[in-house]
């Protein structure tokens, strides 16, 4: 099946990404149905989407004509799920971050599901592999991996599992582009994929300058913007949750390598219930909205290259395997985490290979993390 054979699409779960989700689509031209398990969530994210049109509208960004669409029914909805799938070409998944409830739901969706549609997972970490074996299509399922906030951040990450077919990942990246989307090809299924891997190490190396004093939360927010990144690692941590931030550290733990265990000061504002902006309060207070950054409080022991070095390192290692090209990592990290130019931009363009290994072997020495270490094609220059 290709693109043009979508006409109508799926969301399961109407929750922050999944009514986002909808809403691209909708915004493309697509019939929707937006499926969640009690009437209560289903009507809030209706709510949601249709409040969104109609302030896009009101813009002059969205036409009249497909506002009063969406309220005359070009968005369904429904809390069977069956009814959702068995009316859809291509199913999307955006429910919790629980391997065995997704297993439950795909192996739902593969009995509802005409047998051409493709079901895709926007899973943030999760393997697609494992997520198949719970259907009997395991060459139609696929992940597409929005960033929050769906409707505005423009990267989906088209994630390959072991049996994925190359007809169902074409139909996945040309649906992005025709949802003005800019999809990057995952071309092997690795935890994380590719920007939350990228970013995995670099929470770690966050963990230990704020546990070993180097600097303050604050503090590196403040370098961090002042180099170009429209939101500091703190304060991003707190947007997305702490508690997803535990969940990943947690499950990359188990899944690459110990080093990527949550950090003290993370574990510690979970264990207290400061989750970030759902609760009000996380590394900063959101009680009154978007926290505002001191960009005074830049600390000269904090080197925001060392959290490129990181970056770049773990970026080779995804190019080792297979994952994703130079290119295709810059773009990715890029159009997901505000960066104006990408890590192995700034490797070539900013940073020598002996400066490189310099700083990863010092890392990996001073904070005792093996994930630290520079690669082969580090030591070797082979990404100039």
């Amino acid at each position: 099946m290709s693109q043009q054979d979508i006409k109508t699409v799926a969301v399961i779960g109407a929750g922050d990404m999944g009514h986002g989700i909808a809403e691209v689509a909708l915004l493309a031209g697509y019939e929707v149905w937006l499926q969640d398990v009690a009437d209560e969530f289903v009507n809030r994210g209706k709510t949601r989407i249709t409040d969104s049109l109609k302030k896009l509208m009101e813009k002059g960004r969205v036409e009249a004509d497909l506002y009063e669409s969406v309220l005359s029914g070009s968005l369904k909805t429904t809390t069977e799920i069956g009814a959702a799938a068995a009316a859809s070409d291509l199913v999307i998944e955006a429910i919790p971050e629980n391997m065995d409830l997704k297993k439950a739901t795909f192996g739902e969706l593969d009995k509802a599901a005409p047998a051409h549609t493709i079901l895709a997972s926007n899973t943030s970490t999760m393997s697609i592999t494992e997520i198949a074996t719970s259907t009997n299509r395991p060459g139609q399922v696929i992940g597409l991996h929005y960033f929050n906030p769906a409707v505005i951040m423009k990267l989906v990450e088209v994630i390959r599992g072991e049996k994925s077919s190359d007809e169902s990942i074409e139909a996945g990246y040309d649906f992005c582009l025709k949802c003005k989307k800019v999809p990057v090809r995952v071309n092997k299924d690795v935890p994380g994929f590719i920007v939350n891997r990228s970013t995995a190490p670099r929470n770690v190396l966050l963990g230990c300058i704020v546990g070993h004093g180097i600097a303050e939360p604050e503090e590196v927010d403040a370098m961090m913007k002042a180099v170009g990144m429209p939101m500091g690692p703190f304060e991003l941590r707190d947007f997305t949750g702490i508690d997803v931030g535990v969940s990943v550290c947690s499950y990359f733990a188990e899944a690459i390598h110990p080093d990527y265990a949550p950090p003290k000061d993370l574990l510690e504002k979970y264990e207290a219930g400061n989750l970030g902006k759902k609760s009000g309060q996380g590394y900063y207070d959101w009680s009154e909205g978007r926290p505002k950054i001191d960009a005074a409080k830049t600390n000269p022991n904090f080197d925001p290259y060392d959290v490129f070095a990181v970056q770049i390192n773990e970026a080779t290692k995804l190019i080792e395997m297979g994952v994703c090209t130079a290119e295709d990592f810059d773009v990715a990290v890029m159009n997901a985490l505000g960066f104006a130019r990408g890590p192995m931009a700034i490797a070539r363009e900013d940073m020598s290979p002996e400066d490189l290994i310099s700083r990863l072997e010092r890392m990996a020495k001073d904070f005792g993390k093996v994930i630290f270490e520079p690669t082969a094609t580090i030591r070797e220059g082979a990404y100039l």
